[in-house]
């Protein structure tokens, strides 16, 4: 088939590899958000999946917004039979939707009708789910509400971060649209609706989701770390600044400590919960780059009774 795919960041770039090493399809073009500005100096870069394409030397468009006119007439013009979409960022309108013959499918990483929306793979770990994958599914104007072609599933290992789950269900799941590909163009795959039982929402995490409450039990402390690395990133406040944290890990033999109280040792910084303790691993101080947690704390030099958690000084 011939197939216009859609996606912006790096994760959507195994889908993309894998649909240009196809024998049985063609990519003839890209749609990736416009290039944003990144870095100190805040110059334009161009999206991963925009250098992926122009390596390849696939057509990029990036329409500001994808019911622009001169977008939807060049998409016309490539007359593709098919959109396979990975994170691509903006919502498609129907008169977008319509262009191709077999529609936009999307691989969604999550198992539908759980976690629809922006941050699937940061839910279920934060949920503490032991089990999630990845659905592709035909895309309506609802929200990740299509009929689903084809799931695959993964499990979520105790320490994973986010970062860690997506990577390999991007590795997966390309593999997966591919054969969904294969199976649209065969006619041989057919969707099937999503049930209405089971509907969680996963809309993107914000800075203030990425808050760690240290009254909170260690476990949920734990998830909400891994769920939220390394995006938007966990923090907490330590002397009216905030403090990054990178990696913990529960300490379950620790339980004299309370709610955000610290405690440093030679090689170890523990800090307490509302339940037992953790071990902070590795840290990041504003303005600064990531340490490991117990050179921090000797750079501080933490005082008797500090907390971390408390409330910046007016």
């Amino acid at each position: 088939m011939k197939l216009v795919f859609a996606g912006t960041p790096e994760v959507a770039v195994p889908a993309l590899d894998a649909l240009i090493a196809s024998e049985r399809h063609e990519v003839a073009a890209v749609v990736t958000r416009p290039d944003a500005p990144a870095g100190r100096g805040r110059r334009l870069v161009a999206s991963p999946v925009a250098e992926r394409a122009e390596e390849a030397g696939i057509e990029i468009l990036r329409p500001a917004k994808p019911r622009d006119e001169e977008f939807l007439a060049r998409l016309r013009e490539i007359g593709p039979d098919c959109c396979p979409v990975v994170a691509y960022g903006a919502l498609l309108p129907r008169v977008a939707l319509d262009v191709p013959a077999h529609g936009w499918v999307n691989l969604h990483f999550s198992l539908l009708p759980a976690w629809r929306g922006a941050a699937p793979v940061q839910h279920a770990v934060m949920a503490g789910d032991e089990v999630t994958g990845a659905s592709t599914f035909q895309i309506e104007e609802g929200l990740d509400s299509g009929p689903v072609y084809g799931v695959l599933t993964e499990t979520v290992r105790p320490t994973d971060t986010s970062g860690d789950l997506l990577t390999r269900l991007a590795l997966a799941g390309a593999g997966l649209l591919v054969a969904t590909m294969d199976g649209i163009e065969d006619g041989t795959l057919k969707p099937v609706p999503q049930p209405a039982e089971g509907v969680t929402l996963a809309p993107k995490l914000t800075v203030e989701d990425a808050r760690v409450d240290w009254t909170a039990p260690a476990l949920r402390v734990d998830r909400v770390v891994r769920a939220c690395t390394p995006a938007p990133g966990a923090w907490t406040l330590f002397r009216g600044e905030r403090l990054k944290l990178v990696h913990l890990a529960p300490a379950p033999d620790r339980t004299d400590l309370a709610p955000g109280a610290l405690a440093a040792g030679k090689n170890t910084v523990h800090v307490g919960t509302g339940s037992t303790a953790v071990e902070l691993l590795w840290v990041q101080p504003q303005g600064k780059k990531p340490m490991r947690a117990a050179d921090w704390a000797r750079g501080v030099r933490i005082a008797p009774g500090e907390h971390l958690g408390e409330t910046p000084a007016a």
